[in-house]
């Protein structure tokens, strides 16, 4: 589909709606906002053209992003006791794709919405958490406790499907012995690769992905799709590659048919985190979503160090760390602040890069090599819309409300309910926050059609598309916003994983580290904060400081 004719469904589905709503008169769209990431201040690279910086500052740690890398990095070097450190952030508060909202009603999340139970190989994941009083007694025992109101309430999961609601997002209904026969060999591969150690011992399929399995016929499936490996497989039903593309979608932001199968793969067999209290399906989650794993780093760091974090900054140039020149000059960081109109030099002895990786050309001065990997790695939109309700709406026949609800059958991927884990004394007002991927364009033509598309088109598409299952959403629901991400994660397209381009940032430089997910391939709450641990060890090592790794 070309991007003239995706724009122009989306003027028709407009105008068809308007003409219903002349004929039929159904409520007027609620109020709401179009919200998104700073586009007009990002897009200041591409202009370029800002004045020279008008002060200089010397620190000798600057950490850019204040996403979960740049944050976790923060938190173990305040943790090593070590507080001479910069973070800038864009935009106007930390949590990149973790941030969140709020209203009267409750907290609602703008992005990612819950934590799998951690793996044990999930090390500095765990000691936040215990921290941060959600896992009790040993973060590194085989099956920790955890806060019973961070663990998520059931029902935890339904799929709308033929017309009603089902538990679980295998669909049952109507599908065939053959293809139930192929739901269990499915699960049976996936066992066998959760349990599947490679020459040296190593999980095969590990979370963080650093250590995983190293076999040769492992990494091989990083040169194919999740789709092209489930044929090879014999695995042709229907329902289940739905399955399968929809945990794609999800996580991914991209269909089966791009995801590497190898990230396909990791995504079912490495989550096999366990709990004394829970089911290890279970996931930790808030109605804030992982806001609340934000607000925790953020206290973190300023109980031990203080305030360091610096919003509406903008890192448009890089100069320095890339191996030429003197080794002991600082590299040189100029900061738009948007809010002073000004620009600000920072000489840094040390840079963690944390923010996304695409951004790497617009902004480093040299690093030739780097650059040409940045080229590498494509990045998924996301539309995310928060949808406040007077009540829960009515509901068709079947499985009763869930905390995350999939259809079957719409461009979007769901809903979470934000009042879910308080559903037991709480049945008034709520927010449910609604996710679309458009895995079925071009990156490109999805960040166009965000770009271009109006609120209300969007909210007419979400309340038509929730009035299949609950057709009175409409008239309850008194304010809908939208949010924008045009480059909310990156894609694990096949080859990238094991690539020479991914594991370039991945190395630790003398004074330059990269700490954001993009540098694990996909964007997970785990990677991206292992990123951040792995780079502010490597920095403290570099400053010879003394610490306690997170990452034993």
């Amino acid at each position: 589909m070309h991007r003239r004719d995706f724009l122009n469904s989306i003027a028709a589905a407009a105008g068809a709606a308007s003409l219903a709503a002349c004929r039929s008169q159904p409520p007027a769209l609620p109020p709401g906002e179009l919200l998104g990431t700073s586009l007009q201040i990002g897009h200041r690279l591409r202009e370029q053209g800002l004045p020279a910086a008008s002060e200089t500052r010397k620190v000798p740690v600057l950490i850019v992003g204040a996403g979960v890398g740049g944050l976790a990095a923060g938190w173990k070097l305040a943790q090593a006791g070590f507080g001479d450190f910069l973070i800038v952030e864009l935009e106007a508060a930390a949590g990149g794709n973790s941030r969140a909202g709020r209203n009267a009603v409750s907290a609602y999340p703008w992005g990612a919405h819950y934590l799998p139970l951690p793996t044990r190989e999930s090390t500095a994941v765990r000691e936040l958490l215990a921290e941060l009083g959600v896992l009790h007694g040993d973060a590194r025992a085989a099956r920790p406790v955890y806060d019973e109101r961070h663990l998520c309430a059931t029902p935890q999961e339904r799929l709308y499907f033929a017309g009603r609601w089902q538990d679980g997002l295998l669909p049952q209904t109507g599908v065939s012995a053959d293809e139930r026969s192929q739901y269990r060999r499915f699960a049976e591969l996936i066992e066998g690769f959760a349990h599947r150690r490679d020459a040296s011992g190593r999980p095969a399929f590990a979370l963080p992905m650093a250590l995983s399995g190293r076999d040769r016929d492992l990494l091989m499936l990083d040169r194919s799709s999740m789709r092209e490996w489930l044929l090879a497989q014999g695995l042709d039903s229907p329902h289940l590659h739905w399955y399968v593309n929809h945990a794609c979608r999800d996580d991914y932001g991209t269909s089966s048919a791009a995801v590497s199968a190898w990230a396909g793969i990791h995504y079912f067999a490495c989550r096999d985190g366990q709990a004394a209290n829970a089911g290890s399906d279970t996931v930790l989650t808030a109605p804030e979503g992982n806001a609340w794993l934000i607000a925790g780093m953020l206290r973190s760091i300023e109980a031990r160090v203080g305030q360091r974090l610096q919003t509406g900054a903008l890192a448009f140039r890089v100069d320095g760390g890339d191996g030429g020149g003197a080794s002991d000059r600082p590299i040189a960081v100029d900061l738009w602040l948007a809010t002073e109109q000004r620009t600000l030099r920072v000489l840094a002895g040390q840079l963690i890069w944390a923010a996304p990786l695409f951004l790497v050309p617009w902004v480093f001065t040299g690093h030739g090599e780097l650059k040409r990997a940045a080229s590498s790695f494509s990045y998924a939109p996301w539309l995310i819309a928060n949808l406040t309700l007077s009540r829960l709406p009515d509901e068709r026949s079947g499985a009763p409300p869930a905390w995350d609800n999939v259809l079957y059958h719409g461009n979007g991927l769901g809903y979470i309910v934000a009042t879910h884990q308080q559903m037991r004394v709480w049945q008034g007002a709520t927010v449910l926050t609604w996710y679309r991927s458009f895995d079925e364009l071009t990156p490109e033509l999805g960040r166009a059609a965000l770009r271009d598309t109006a609120r209300e088109v969007w909210a007419e598409q979400i309340l038509a598309e929730l009035e299949g299952p609950h057709p009175n959403i409409r008239g309850l629901t008194s304010r809908l916003d939208v949010f924008r991400n045009a480059h909310a994660m990156v894609r694990p397209l096949p080859g990238l994983i094991w690539s020479d381009a991914r594991t370039r940032f991945a190395a630790d430089g003398e004074r330059l580290r990269f700490a954001h997910a993009d540098v694990s391939g996909f964007s997970l709450f785990e990677e991206a904060q292992y990123r951040g641990v792995l780079a502010a060890e490597r920095t403290l090592r570099r400053l010879g400081v003394r610490f306690s790794s997170s990452l034993a």
